[in-house]
């Protein structure tokens, strides 16, 4: 029991909330940009979902298989970003996640990569498909 605590105690009370109440988890329908990023046969792996009007993020759900720390920065990745405007959301770094959660251990600081990179790939994948490729005329941002 006492090894639990020390390891515990290692995370912030942020860290233990988004870990033990995941944010967003899940899949989008039809989603305007789906993002995969890490190894899906081993290792750390998640896919982030985006759904966007007008510009504006209006949700954002994942499904991630990795540890507690990734799943806390991909919880916490969500916060980030929804309801915020495209180009803000793209700006969202590794380091943003981690002050999201009041920090994280050393040997962890690389999980919040997975959700910074997977948030980033799934905005690509919603430009490749509404903005530069043949999406919808009602899907483009106007102002």
């Amino acid at each position: 029991m006492t090894e639990d605590k020390a390891f515990i105690s290692q995370y912030s009370d942020k860290v233990i909330d988004h870990f033990l109440n995941p944010r967003h988890a899940g899949v989008i329908e039809n989603a305007d940009g789906i993002g995969e990023i890490g190894d899906p046969e081993c290792g750390d792996f998640m896919r982030v979902y985006l759904k966007i009007e007008k510009h504006i993020v209006t949700d954002v759900k994942y499904q991630i298989r990795g540890c507690p720390a990734s799943i806390a920065c991909a919880s916490a990745m969500t916060e980030l970003a929804i309801g915020k405007d495209l180009d803000d959301v793209m700006m969202i770094t590794d380091d943003d996640i981690v002050e999201a959660l009041d920090g994280l251990p050393e040997v962890k600081i690389h999980c919040s990569a997975l959700g910074a990179g997977g948030l980033q790939k799934a905005i690509m994948d919603y430009y490749e498909k509404h903005v530069a490729g043949s999406g919808s005329p009602e899907s483009h941002y106007t102002g």
